[in-house]
């Protein structure tokens, strides 16, 4: 399922250049012997402040004051319900997980799958996507002078630094190292908030004392 251009231009243009503040998330590390893992997460928020129904076209408003365009393209159900003051949130997580395969025996390859979710027909448009991205590869050389250790994938062969030296002293060569990648992202709208309807005037009596 593609992201929707929709997330891609909040990302870029609001999440990633804004200073720290600009969007809300924190990250996390966990390791274990043979396995360390990162992980973070991160919100923001825009406005819509235009909305051209001809072209399908969004203008967004993001939280330093900045705006971008984007074009909501035919995955993006419900594009009716859309309206300027609306507010579009985006929360996204991403991990990474290496694990050490004593002796090997996996086959070097690379996976990837890919899954989502869309708003159904009548809700406010949204969804959810992930994607999950796996890949083995040998260990083919390990340098003690530099903690240095060579995986050799399917794709091309890459130098990892091992900061922690416990962990270096698991690895020789012939082992495989397993990287997981995975990530994924949820878009919700927000409608605007209506206007509090405004109590009809009371009407005088008329007549004499």
């Amino acid at each position: 399922m593609r992201v929707s251009l929709i997330v891609a231009a909040i990302v870029s243009t609001f999440a990633l250049v804004q200073p720290v503040g600009a969007q809300t998330g924190n990250a996390a590390v966990a390791s274990a012997p043979g396995k360390v893992g990162v992980a973070q997460t991160a919100e923001v928020s825009a406005t819509i402040t235009a909305i051209d129904k001809a072209t399908r076209g969004i203008t967004l408003k993001g939280p330093q004051g900045d705006e971008v365009k984007v074009v909501a393209g035919p995955e993006v159900r419900n594009f009716d319900q859309l309206k300027v003051g609306d507010v579009v949130q985006l929360k996204y997580m991403e991990s990474l997980v290496l694990e050490l395969k004593k002796g090997g025996g996996l086959k070097v390859e690379k996976t990837e799958t890919v899954g989502g979710a869309r708003a159904k027909p009548g809700e406010m448009p949204g969804g959810v996507v992930g994607r999950q991205v796996t890949v083995v590869g040998n260990v083919i050389k390990v340098d003690a002078a530099t903690q240095t250790v060579t995986v050799k994938g399917p794709e091309r062969t890459v130098d990892l630094k091992v900061r922690d030296p416990e962990q270096f002293k698991l690895v020789a060569v012939g082992d495989q190292i397993q990287a997981t990648f995975t990530e994924a992202m949820a878009v919700g709208v927000t409608p605007v908030a209506k206007p509090a309807a405004k109590a009809a005037p009371k009407k005088e009596k008329k007549g004499g004392c």
